[in-house]
C-alpha cells in the first residue's frame, strides 16, 4: 500500500529536461542542458535520476513518526548527502545542514514545470550564496494530458 503522504510527490513522477543557469561557475550567459526521470520505487519511494554535467540519484521517502520527508543523495563524485525535505505540492525544498557546509533546494512546482535554485551557506545557514538556477520542464511525452 503506498504512503498516502508520499502521494503528493506523484507530480514529480515523468521525464524532466533540465536547464542550469545563472551560476558564477559559469561564463556569463551559460546554459547547462541535461535530463531527470523520476519513477515510483515500490510503493514507498521515489528515485530521482538525472544527467547534468555528471549523474546523480536521488532517493526521496519519508519517515511518518517523525512527520517528515527525506532525500538522500549519491553522484558519480561518490559524494553522499541527507536532505531534509518538504513537499506541499507547489513548493519544494531539500535542505542540509552539515558540517562542511549547508545547502539548500527552494523550488516552485507546477504540473510540467519547476523552478528552483540552489543555495550554498558557509557559516552554517546565517548568509546564503545562490550557487544556480534549475529549470525542470516535462518531457512531452509524459505530460499529464497525454
Amino acid at each position: 500500500m503506498r504512503n498516502k503522504a508520499l502521494e503528493k510527490l506523484d507530480v514529480l513522477v515523468g521525464s524532466w529536461t533540465l536547464t542550469l543557469s545563472d551560476a558564477p561557475f559559469l561564463d556569463p550567459g551559460t546554459e547547462v542542458h541535461g535530463t531527470a526521470t523520476v519513477e515510483w520505487l515500490g510503493e514507498a519511494f521515489l528515485v530521482v535520476r538525472s544527467e547534468l554535467d555528471g549523474e546523480l540519484t536521488m532517493v526521496l521517502g519519508r519517515s511518518d513518526a517523525n512527520d517528515q520527508y527525506v532525500a538522500l543523495y549519491h553522484d558519480d563524485r561518490g559524494v553522499s548527502r541527507l536532505f531534509d525535505m518538504t513537499f506541499d505540492g507547489r513548493h519544494w525544498t531539500l535542505l542540509r545542514e552539515d558540517p562542511d557546509f549547508h545547502q539548500r533546494f527552494v523550488a516552485d512546482v507546477e504540473p510540467d514545470r519547476i523552478s528552483g535554485r540552489w543555495e550554498a551557506s558557509e557559516d552554517e545557514g546565517r548568509a546564503w550564496r545562490k550557487d544556480f538556477d534549475l529549470l525542470f520542464e516535462r518531457a512531452p511525452e509524459t505530460s499529464p494530458e497525454k
